[in-house]
C-alpha cells in the first residue's frame, strides 16, 4: 500500500491529473461492480480495505487533497448510467469512509428518484437511510441533515403513490419513530433546514460560474460598506447610511434576483474571511490590536447582514426575514466547512466565531421587528450549530463550545417558558458535544487540546447545574446514554441536579426513612422516548410479553445474546439498548406495584417478572456487561422521586440476593467510584450507599473485598465514621457546606466561561 501511495503522490507531482482521476474512477467502479450485501469472505473484505486505502491516500494534501478527491468520488458515484451504479452497499462503504460529499450525493439521488421511475434508486435510498440513520444509532458523523433531500423525496413518494412499496412505508414509519429522539427533524416545506442546506450547497458547488464582474462589484460594495460602518461620522448608528448603500446595491444589480443575492453573500463572506487571514499574518499586529482590526471588517459585515434581515420584506412579513437569515447562516457554515477541509491545521476559528456571535447579538436586540422572529433565530442557530458540530468541524470545536455556552444564547434557549421550546434543541447540541468527546474519554486519550475541551464541558455543566437544574433533570437519560461509563464526574454533575423548588432531605440524617418521604410518590419527567430504543421490535414484543406473563420461557436465556453485539473487549454490549431496557423495566415495575396500591420497597419489588430480568442480568452477564448494567441502575439514583426510590431498592436487593461475592463487589465499586470523585454527589447515590453500609441486613463489613487492602479498608472506615456517629452541629452542616462549596466554585469559574 505504501508503494501505491508513493506512486500516486509522484504522479501528482508530475501533474498526471488524468491518471489519478482515472484511478479514482476505477476504484469506485470496482466497488460498485463487486460489492454485495453478503460479502463475508476474507478476500472480499481485504479487497474493500485496499480500495478504501487507495482512495484515502489520495486525500493526502501532497496528492489531490480531501476536497478534490471527495468531489471526484462523488461524481463517479452519482453517475447513474445503468443498474450497476445503484449499489447501496458500495455507496455506504464510501460514505462511512468519509469519501463522499454528502450534500452533493443527497441532491443527485433525490433528483434521480424524482425524474426517473427507477425502483433501484428508491431502494438504494431506502437502504442508505435505514443503515446510516435508523439502525446505526451510535453514528456521530452522519445525521438526517446530510440526507435531507433524499428523505424529503421518499416522504413525497410515499404520500402521493397509490400503492407505495411496503419497504418504503416501513422506513418512513421507522424514521418517524427515530425522530422522537432526534430534535432536529424539521419537516416543514421551506423550513429552516432546507434554506440552510441550500446555502451550504451554494458554497460547496464546484461547477458554479458567477456572472462576469460580480466578484469585482461585491468587492467594491463590501469595502465601501466597511468604510461607511467604521467612519467616525456614521459610527455604530449605520441605519441611515444603510438606505443609501441599498440603493448602491440596486444600481449594481445585486438585488435583482434571489440567486444574485445568494452569490453576493457567499462572495462577501469569503472576502471578509480572506481579509482576516491576511490581517492575522501581519507581524506588526498582535493581541488586542490584531483582534480590533479583524473585528472592524467582520462587525461591519455582520451589521450589513442584520440590517438586510431586519428590513427585508414588509414589517409584518417574517417569512422573508427568516429565509434570508437561514440562507446566510448556511452560506457562512458552508464557507467554514470548505475552509476547514482546505486549510486543515491552518484553519482559523476567529472570523466564523465573530460572525456567528455578533450576528446573534444583533438579531436579539430589543426591537419589535426582531422580537417577532426571536424563536426562529434560535431555531436557525441551533440547526447551524448542529451541522457544524465538533465531529464535522473539529477545528471549530472551541469556538463552537463558546457559542453554545454563551450566556445570552444559553439564557434564551433555556428560558423557563410554559412550552420550554428551546430545551430539546439545546439538549441535542450537548449530545453532539458528548458524542465527540466520547472516543477520547473512553480510551483516556486526553491530549492537551482534548483536556481543554473536556474542562470547558465540565464548566458548562456546572453552569447548567446552578442556573438550569430542571433542564438537566429532564434530559439526564439522553446525556448519560452517550457519556462513556468511565466519565464519573461528568455524569455526577448531571445526576446531581434537582428541581429548584425542592429542598433535599439531609442524607446523613440518622435513621432517615426514605419510604415515608412525600417526594418518592412522584415520578420524574424524562423527555426522551427511551422505549423506542428497545429494538428490534420483536425483542420489544417478547419483553412486554414476559413482563405480563413470564413467557416466552426462553426470554431470560436469550437476554444476554440480545444485548451483546461483538466479542471485542470494551465493545461487547449495546449500551443504549442496555440503558433503555433497565429504565423501561423499572418504570413498568413501578406502574405494576402502584397498580396494586402498594409502595415499592424491598418486599414488593421481589419475586416479579421485572426482578427476574434484573437478577438474570446480574448473574448471567460477564464482568463488563454487569458493570454496564449496574451503571444503568446507578444513573437513576438522583433526587427524591419514584425512580430513585425503586432503583435504590433494586440495587440493595441485588446485593442482598447475590449468589456470589463478585456481584456484591461490583455493586460496591459502582457506588463507591461515584462517591470518591469531587462533589457534587447525587442524593440517591448517597442514601443508597449509606443504607448499604449501615444496615446489618446486608452484612457489608463481613465481605472479603472490604478488607482486601488497607487503603480500601481505611476508605470504607472513613465513610462509615461520617455515617454512624451521632449527629453533631458540625455534621449537620456537612451537606449544606457541600452546596456552599459548589456555589463558590460556580462563581469562580463564571469568569473563565464568559
Amino acid at each position: 500500500m505504501l508503494v501505491i501511495r508513493d506512486l500516486l503522490i509522484t504522479a501528482m507531482h508530475n501533474r498526471e491529473l488524468v491518471s489519478t482521476v482515472a484511478i479514482i474512477q476505477k476504484c469506485v467502479e470496482a466497488l460498485q461492480e463487486n460489492v454485495t450485501q453478503n460479502d463475508s469472505e476474507h478476500v472480499m473484505h481485504r479487497f474493500k480495505e485496499i480500495i478504501i486505502r487507495v482512495l484515502k491516500s489520495l486525500q493526502d494534501p501532497r496528492a489531490l487533497g480531501q476536497q478534490m478527491t471527495n468531489a471526484k468520488v462523488t461524481r463517479f458515484l452519482t453517475d447513474f448510467r445503468d443498474d450497476m451504479r445503484f449499489n447501496e452497499h458500495a455507496a455506504e462503504i464510501l460514505i462511512r469512509a468519509g469519501l463522499v460529499n454528502l450534500s452533493t450525493f443527497d441532491v443527485a439521488l433525490a433528483q434521480y428518484m424524482e425524474s426517473t421511475p427507477n425502483c433501484r434508486a428508491m431502494n438504494m435510498a431506502i437502504m442508505l437511510v435505514q443503515n446510516l440513520l435508523v439502525d446505526d444509532r451510535t453514528n456521530q458523523f452522519i445525521s438526517e441533515h446530510e440526507l435531507y433531500h433524499t428523505i424529503e423525496t421518499l416522504i413525497k413518494i410515499n404520500t402521493h403513490a397509490r400503492q407505495p412499496p411496503e419497504s418504503l412505508s416501513n422506513i418512513i414509519d421507522m424514521l418517524k419513530h427515530h425522530q422522537e429522539n432526534t430534535f432536529f427533524s424539521d419537516r416543514t416545506p421551506g423550513g429552516p433546514t432546507v434554506h440552510i442546506h441550500n446555502g451550504i450547497l451554494q458554497v460547496r458547488a464546484t461547477h458554479y460560474e458567477d456572472p462576469p464582474g460580480l466578484m469585482e462589484k461585491t468587492d467594491y460594495l463590501i469595502r465601501e460598506w466597511i468604510n461607511i460602518y467604521n467612519s467616525q461620522a456614521t459610527g455604530r448608528d449605520s441605519t441611515k447610511a444603510f438606505s443609501i448603500f441599498v440603493h448602491q446595491m440596486n444600481m449594481n444589480g445585486i438585488l435583482k434576483t434571489d440567486d444574485l443575492i445568494t452569490r453576493f453573500f457567499r462572495l462577501s463572506t469569503q472576502l471578509c474571511v480572506e481579509t482576516v487571514y491576511r490581517t492575522m499574518t501581519d507581524q506588526s499586529l498582535s493581541g488586542n490590536h490584531l483582534r480590533s482590526k479583524c473585528y472592524n471588517t467582520l462587525d461591519a459585515f455582520v451589521r450589513l447582514v442584520a440590517l438586510l434581515v431586519k428590513h427585508s420584506g414588509d414589517s409584518s412579513n417574517t417569512t422573508t426575514k427568516i429565509h434570508l437569515l437561514n440562507k446566510v447562516l448556511g452560506i457562512v457554515a458552508g464557507c467554514l466547512l470548505q475552509d476547514h477541509e482546505q486549510r486543515l491545521a491552518e484553519f482559523q476559528q476567529l472570523p466564523y466565531h465573530r460572525i456567528f456571535i455578533m450576528l446573534f447579538l444583533e438579531l436579539n436586540a430589543p426591537e419589535p421587528v426582531l422580537e417577532a422572529i426571536n424563536y426562529h433565530v434560535l431555531t436557525a442557530y441551533c440547526h447551524t450549530l448542529h451541522i457544524l458540530r465538533p465531529s464535522k468541524a473539529a477545528g471549530f470545536c472551541y469556538a463552537w463550545l463558546e457559542l453554545v455556552s454563551h450566556r445570552i444564547f444559553m439564557g434564551r434557549m433555556l428560558a423557563v417558558t410554559p412550552q420550554q421550546k428551546g430545551w430539546a434543541m439545546y439538549a441535542q447540541l450537548l449530545i453532539d458535544l458528548f458524542k465527540y468527546l466520547a472516543p477520547f474519554l473512553r480510551n483516556a486519550e486526553l491530549a492537551k487540546p482534548v483536556t481543554m475541551l473536556y474542562k470547558g464541558t465540565l464548566r458548562v455543566l456546572l453552569v447548567l447545574l446552578h442556573d438550569f437544574p430542571e433542564f438537566l433533570c429532564d434530559y439526564h437519560y439522553g446525556f448519560c446514554d452517550v457519556i462513556p461509563p468511565n466519565c464519573i464526574q461528568m455524569r455526577n454533575l448531571i445526576l446531581s441536579a434537582f428541581p429548584r423548588n425542592m429542598r433535599l432531605p439531609d442524607p446523613f440524617t440518622p435513621n432517615l426513612k426514605v419510604d415515608i418521604l412525600q417526594e418518592i410518590t412522584f415520578g420524574p419527567r424524562v423527555l426522551n422516548n427511551f422505549a423506542s430504543l428497545i429494538t428490534p421490535l420483536s425483542f420489544k414484543k417478547d419483553l412486554d410479553n414476559y413482563l405480563k406473563s413470564r413467557a416466552p420461557v426462553t426470554f431470560l436465556s436469550d437476554l444476554r445474546s440480545n444485548l451483546q453485539v461483538s466479542q471485542e473487549p470494551g465493545m461487547r454490549y449495546n449500551i443504549p439498548l442496555m440503558n433503555a431496557l433497565v429504565l423501561y423495566v423499572g418504570t413498568q415495575a413501578i406502574s405494576y406495584i402502584r397498580g396494586k396500591s402498594l409502595t415499592p420497597n424491598m418486599s414488593t419489588i421481589a419475586h416479579s417478572a421485572h426482578m427476574d430480568i434484573f437478577q438474570n442480568l446480574a448473574v448471567d452477564l460477564d464482568t463488563e456487561g454487569r458493570y454496564l448494567f449496574l451503571n444503568s441502575i446507578a444513573n437513576q439514583l438522583r433526587y427524591p422521586n419514584s425512580h430513585t426510590h425503586y432503583f435504590s431498592c433494586t440495587l440493595l436487593y441485588l446485593f442482598a440476593e447475590a449468589n456470589t461475592e463478585a456481584i456484591q463487589e461490583q455493586i460496591t465499586r459502582v457506588l463507591l467510584e461515584r462517591l470518591i470523585v469531587n462533589r457534587p454527589h447525587p442524593w440517591g447515590l448517597l442514601i443508597t450507599f449509606i443504607e448499604l453500609i449501615k444496615n446489618p441486613t446486608y452484612k457489608f463489613w463481613s465481605h472479603e473485598f472490604v478488607h482486601c487492602a488497607s487503603e480500601i479498608e481505611k476508605l470504607f472506615e472513613s465513610v462509615a465514621r461520617s455515617c454512624f456517629v451521632q449527629k453533631t452541629a458540625v455534621q449537620a452542616e456537612v451537606y449544606t457546606n457541600m452546596m456552599i462549596d459548589f456555589n463558590a466554585f460556580y462563581f469562580a469559574v463564571m469568569g473563565c466561561l464568559f
